[in-house]
């Protein structure tokens, strides 16, 4: 008996609607005798459905049988096939399971009995590459292509008719709050229970607000992560397809984009405010309306309640159903990130997603202001924010650093002090957490250094009066005001007038003052920076009640433009979406959010970010004299004696330059000249600098994708001596050498003898790799042999980073004939040097005269001289070895866990993990190390890549790191891979 062919669905009508219980056996039954195909059938989870992946003899795909519930007509299903081929056509870019139709345009299917009635079977185009369901992370590109998705498909159904999308289902939410009504009775908890009754109540009442506004189309209203199919070429979890529109129907049209995010929210570290890619995405390509962002997010804690009372009830109905079941969890979830914040902040934070943003609330003036007898030039304003003097030296980790600066404010004469509304207070930085702290003020905090008397500022009404708090109206906003100790004078209910007493405050006492709007929920004293758009709105600034100036809260949002408009392309930034960093404090960088990083890449600070002895030395030189070095003085002496003490003979004459850079410029000019002879042997996939002759020799393809064709004529390479990715591994890396002889011999031989062998004595761009034992001992002494200068390029790893040796040669057990030295120099102060013997340096005069401007200034050489006595006195390479092993043997240990990872390269605390697909053909995990770097970067570890396939991580942090910052970063990495899906 066929299915009635004009009915369609009332799920109010319906008792239940079980799944079609078809075997596998019976799905090829029907395949092969109603639909011409013989496969092998394997069950794919459904809630309602039943869907079989059919596969031929070799396992070739075939199709999906999809099986639809006995309840869903003809037309509908018809409507389902419409939307789909609409949608492939309208948009080529998106794959979609179209059904399979025969030569004259009709869709293979047939109709099928089941225990429960009639139901149609039909066969659809199988899109291969997987779902996004799952626990996985889904980083901002992902959920982003979410939202340009269900855009896309929103605008192709926009003028879609058909009599099958007169449907009445449980996830049409217009219906919402009646199908919580319905199967709520199904939730066994009562708490769970009443949080999503009421969680219902409050969301259907807000759209109810905007519901007459809201636009209506046909939907597909299922465009979740499992039913989003990632495109089969891409290694991350980014959808092209779109599968089951089981769903579709005629709703409100911004329930397509409610649906996508609310299926996002269950995934491995999600939070709400990581939806909001897809938020920004759907409004780029089908804009939303102001009354649609007002009724998105009470649209997703709707979608999000159906999920759970339906969840709850299709167990209970279909006990066989393990899709269903397994999905109770993760439903649950949802709710819960979905009701984690309150809809008023949600929303607003929707709005500014999308620049709907609300104008700043602004108080009414005040007839008097709130403390009476204190004037407002006696309050001292205290600035807590990064920019602060008062966060220098590390103040920001004292977790009294707001008392200090307010006591010292009192002492010094203040009347009373009074900090900023919504300015990031660094003194509130989670240093080494994973999660951001609160840390934007919604008031204003004030401690009296005298008794002072809290008055009403105009007419207003007592709203509550209790021991330590009072709340009054002013205008169109509710003014709160907490203290510890005290009770008000007034009682709730009182009518007051401007001038009249609140609270008598004693001298010491602390108050906080906050400004909410009428309605708006309870708002906390401080608030993550990732949430403050959302819930400063509701929020406005007390300082004017005070006397004092408002913040000025005119955000520079335009930075990243402003930087591209002037600064050259080519010096690029890290992150897509960078933080601001306005300080560093040893190994902690801190944006203007009040958000601190740890910081793993910043081998340009051996001693540590804003190091006191580097900063006191700078200034105090300052404030003496900073000229040339042709002038006499004595700190350039000082330094460049000390610098020559640290290499082993015959290297006692220095050149002190600004940056590596020219340190390898110039120590090529050296060997050439010395020897006489202009060519140079160098390493291949290694970088030496960006000067003309630096560059020469840097053959880095990430640096340079041209490097190796461009390079000029005098400028020969040799392999990488890559023991763990290149030609020759493990033992056989001990080939590398003989074969860069062999090179330097035949260059002798051919007439054209190098003048210089430039490498790098540790590899850095390969993630840290140390070279094959005696590899520099034979290279150096081929080199030599037709009479060559070895130049060796400590930039990176010189100074004691490597732990065990202050200098990177000293691990090949060689001394080379020049040695570049910089960044750790001057511990971010611009310096640089090149060591080499008095005979290689008067050689150089025969090309005329070296002269660096501001290489061994006054200022340069105190600051280098700082830095050694620093290194010294800290006792920082030793710190690179302890600190180095340990952090090393945890990085070894996570390789048994994380199958991505290949390898740990390097010494001390220059090292390099290094990421692969295939542990046996080493295939590089570049996209898979890009995304672990920005998901590291949510959760407060700064590190980049590095390497020719840029997938290792560079892992040389300040020497002053410690080893709880080095489980952090450990630790984190490890829940970093979890959330991704690399966990063996």
């Amino acid at each position: 008996m066929p299915p009635n062919e004009h009915r369609t669905i009332d799920f109010f009508a319906e008792d239940a609607l079980p799944a079609p219980r078809t075997t596998p056996a019976e799905a090829e039954l029907i395949a092969a005798q109603s639909l011409g195909i013989n496969a092998h059938a394997e069950p794919l989870g459904s809630q309602q459905d039943a869907n079989f992946l059919l596969r031929d003899g070799n396992g070739t795909v075939l199709a999906v049988l999809k099986i639809a519930n006995p309840a869903f007509g003809p037309l509908e299903i018809e409507a389902q096939d419409t939307a789909a081929d609409l949608i492939a056509s309208a948009h080529p870019d998106l794959r979609v399971a179209t059904v399979l139709r025969h030569p004259d345009g009709t869709p293979r299917g047939t109709t099928v009995d089941t225990e429960t009635g009639p139901a149609l079977a039909r066969l659809l185009r199988h899109l291969s590459g997987g779902a996004l369901s799952g626990p996985r992370h889904l980083s901002p590109n992902a959920v982003a292509a979410m939202g340009t998705i269900a855009a896309k498909v929103s605008t192709a159904l926009r003028e879609l008719r058909h009599p099958g999308l007169d449907r009445v289902l449980q996830w049409d939410l217009r219906h919402a709050d009646r199908v919580v009504a319905r199967l709520a009775g199904h939730i066994d908890e009562p708490e769970r229970r009443a949080a999503v009754q009421d969680a219902t109540a409050d969301a259907w009442a807000r759209v109810q607000e905007v519901a007459t506004a809201l636009p209506k189309q046909a939907v597909h209203l299922d465009l979740t992560d499992d039913n989003l199919i990632r495109r089969p070429d891409s290694r991350l979890p980014v959808p092209d397809g779109v599968i089951d529109f089981g769903d579709l129907t005629t709703s409100w049209a911004v329930s397509e984009l409610a649906v996508s995010l609310s299926s996002v929210l269950h995934h491995d570290g999600i939070e709400p405010h990581h939806v909001l890619p897809a938020v920004r995405a759907f409004h780029a390509v089908r804009p939303l309306s102001a009354e649609e962002a007002e009724a998105l997010w009470p649209l997703v804690v709707l979608r999000a309640a159906c999920l759970v009372v339906s969840g709850r009830h299709q167990a209970a109905v279909d006990a066989d159903n393990t899709y269903a079941k397994a999905a109770l969890d993760r439903e649950w979830r949802i709710f819960e990130q979905a009701v984690s914040l309150p809809l008023p902040v949600m929303t607003r934070l929707v709005r500014n997603a999308i620049a709907h943003a609300d104008a700043p609330v602004a108080a009414d003036v005040p007839e008097l202001p709130l403390l009476r007898g204190i004037a407002a030039d006696h309050i001292a304003v205290l600035d807590l924010s990064t920019d602060s003097d008062s966060m220098d030296g590390g103040a920001w980790l004292d977790t009294d650093a707001e008392e200090t600066h307010s006591a010292a404010a009192l002492a010094n004469g203040a009347a009373a002090t009074a900090t900023r509304y919504a300015q990031a207070r660094l003194s509130r930085a989670a240093a080494l957490s994973t999660v951001s702290g609160p840390t934007v003020p919604t008031g204003v905090d004030v401690r009296l250094g005298r008794a002072a008397v809290l008055q009403a500022p105009g007419a207003g009404k007592v709203l509550a009066a209790r021991a330590g708090f009072v709340e009054i109206t002013h205008g169109r906003l509710v003014l709160t005001v907490s203290f510890p100790t005290g009770a008000p004078v007034v009682a709730a209910g009182a009518m007051v007038r401007a001038g009249d007493d609140l609270v008598h405050l004693p001298a010491g006492s602390r108050a906080r003052f906050a400004l909410r709007t009428s309605g708006s929920p309870d708002v906390p004293p401080l608030v993550r920076p990732e949430y403050a758009a959302g819930w400063l709105p509701l929020t406005a600034d007390p300082a004017p009640l005070l006397g004092l100036a408002p913040t000025d809260r005119a955000e520079r949002t335009d930075l990243l433009e402003r930087r591209s408009a002037v600064f050259a392309t080519v010096q690029e930034h890290y992150y897509a979406t960078p933080p601001r960093i306005e300080r560093g404090w040893r190994h902690h960088l801190l944006s203007t959010e009040g958000r601190s990083y740890l910081d793993i890449v910043n081998n340009v600070t051996p001693l540590g970010h804003a190091h006191p002895r580097v900063e006191q030395t700078a200034a105090r030189q300052l404030r003496r004299l900073n000229t040339n070095s042709r002038f006499h003085y004595a700190s350039v002496v000082e330094f460049t004696e000390r610098l020559a003490a640290l290499l082993p003979d015959p290297l006692d004459t220095v050149f002190l330059v600004n940056s590596g850079s020219e340190a390898v410029d110039l120590g090529l000019r050296l060997a050439i000249g010395a020897s006489g002879q202009p060519g140079v042997v160098a390493m291949r996939e290694a970088y030496h600098g960006w000067t003309y002759a630096s560059d020469a020799v840097s053959t880095s393809l990430q640096d340079n994708p041209n490097a190796l064709a461009t390079r000029p004529s005098w400028v020969h390479t040799v392999d990488s001596p890559n023991s763990y990715r290149g030609r020759h591994r493990g033992a056989d890396a001990a080939r590398y050498a003989p074969e860069a002889v062999a090179a330097i011999d035949e260059l002798a031989i051919a007439g054209r003898p190098a003048g210089a062998f430039v490498s790098e004595t540790f590899y850095g761009n390969a993630g840290g790799v140390a070279l094959p034992d005696g590899y520099l001992a034979e290279v150096y002494a081929a080199v030599r042999r037709h009479g060559g200068l070895a130049v060796a390029d400590e930039v990176q790893a010189g100074y004691g980073r490597l732990g065990h040796w202050f200098w990177g040669f000293e691990q090949q057990e060689v001394v080379p004939d020049i040695v570049c030295v910089a960044k750790a120099m001057g511990n971010g102060y611009p310096l640089g040097a090149v060591i080499t013997s008095r005979s290689v340096a008067d050689r150089y005069r025969e090309q005329g005269y070296f002269f660096s401007s501001t290489g061994g200034s006054p200022v340069s050489s105190v600051v280098g001289l700082t830095v050694l006595d620093t290194l010294r006195d800290e006792d920082l390479q030793g710190n690179a070895v302890r600190v180095g092993r340990r952090l090393k043997s945890r990085l070894q240990a996570l390789a048994d866990r994380h199958p991505l990872i290949g390898t740990i390269h390097g010494s001390g605390l220059y090292l390099g993990l290094e990421l692969v697909r295939d542990r046996a053909t080493l295939e590089p995990a570049t996209e898979e190390t890009a995304e672990l770097c920005d998901r590291m970067l949510d959760l407060g570890v700064i590190v980049q890549p590095t390497g020719d396939h840029l997938n290792i991580l560079k892992i040389k942090p300040p020497l002053c790191i410690d080893t709880t910052a080095a489980d952090f970063f450990a630790d984190t990495l490890d829940l970093a891979l979890t959330q991704l899906g690399h966990a063996g």
